[in-house]
């Protein structure tokens, strides 16, 4: 399986990722979140492997203009609604790859994944 990078392009973790993965010669799809969307079923499964508390992210500037009521009790499932609806709000980037699911960049991580 070719490893599938989600994310924004303009996002300077993806950006420093897509380096990554051209410099060790990895072959990748990328799925623009702009553009493509983010599939419900996708963020339910990433939420069960990694936890929605990794795929959320709480730390941009659109989950901080979310309202009060939508940033409060979350739980899976309204994790992975409110991710479908403000892919902005998914960490960056989410790699998935025939070894499982990488969330955020680490190069690390991701060359005893990837390489």
């Amino acid at each position: 399986m070719q490893p599938i990078l989600y994310g924004i392009p303009n996002c300077d973790t993806v950006k420093k990722a897509r380096v990554w993965l051209d410099q060790h010669a990895i072959a990748y799809t990328f799925h623009d979140y702009k553009k493509q969307g983010a599939d419900p079923e996708h963020l339910a499964r990433w939420v069960e492997e990694a936890g929605w508390e990794q795929v959320l992210n709480r730390r941009g500037t659109t989950f901080r203009a979310l309202p009060a009521a939508d940033k409060q009790d979350i739980d899976a499932a309204k994790a992975v609604a409110l991710m479908a609806a403000h892919p902005s709000c998914i960490k960056r980037p989410v790699v998935e790859h025939a070894g499982g699911l990488l969330v955020g960049f680490d190069a690390e991580r991701w060359s005893q994944a990837l390489a």
